[in-house]
């Protein structure tokens, strides 16, 4: 799958990535929902919507990553895929405590709680829960799920067979290549990096900031 397959739709602070596939395409997250008009024009512009959307993988439970679900399901009944250990975020709004690794993590974090109206999110439930080395291929997608526990206990990443790896929030790009910013269960999250580096993997789609080179980060881990 050549990185022309791949469109980046930036939401402000996090990405979400439609991939065409065979016959269709998969979305890779979906922003914040005060995003939805951004999302939605891109994904019709596309020729994604209303009925090209094969499949919408969600990497982890986050607000900023699952904030379009529901109104995907409700107005284009789309599938939401994602791991089933972090469905109670998004079914019932749990919050998972984290520690947090800067003091630009900390400022965001008072900032959501002084604007945390503008963050809500609708609650939904997935129709699909993926598990370790699931082949995506039904959906015409030549890739493979992989769990990456760490900064939450659900999060996932998707290897295409040519080794680029959706990463959800395990790797950040926004001044450098960087790990999780938010951390859920540190020895896991090092033992999730130490999985990746021995995977095939060439180009890293991180949901916040630039694409970057694998080799970039796994140098310095």
């Amino acid at each position: 799958m050549g990185k022309e397959n791949i469109t980046t739709i930036e939401m402000t602070f996090v990405n979400a990535f439609l991939v065409k596939v065979k016959e269709g395409f998969v979305l890779i997250d979906t922003g914040l929902g005060m995003h939805w008009e951004r999302l939605e024009t891109e994904l019709i512009s596309s020729g994604c919507l209303p009925d090209k959307l094969k499949l919408v993988i969600i990497t982890h439970g986050d607000f900023d990553h699952t904030g379009n679900c529901a109104k995907l399901q409700r107005k284009y009944k789309c599938r939401i895929a994602m791991h089933n250990n972090d469905s109670p975020m998004v079914e019932n709004g749990l919050f998972v405590k984290r520690k947090v690794r800067t003091l630009k993590a900390k400022i965001f974090i008072l900032i959501r709680m002084l604007f945390r109206r503008k963050f809500v999110f609708d609650k939904f439930k997935p129709d699909i829960y993926l598990i370790e080395g699931q082949n995506l291929n039904e959906y015409g997608f030549n890739a493979t799920v992989v769990h990456i526990p760490g900064h939450t206990k659900g999060s996932i990443g998707i290897i295409t067979d040519d080794g680029n790896l959706f990463a959800g929030d395990i790797f950040i790009n926004i001044r450098k290549p960087d790990i999780a910013t938010y951390i859920e269960n540190p020895g896991e999250l090092k033992n999730s990096i130490d999985r990746l580096k021995k995977m095939n993997i060439k180009t890293v789609y991180p949901g916040h900031g630039k694409p970057f080179e694998m080799e970039q980060i796994a140098r310095k881990l």
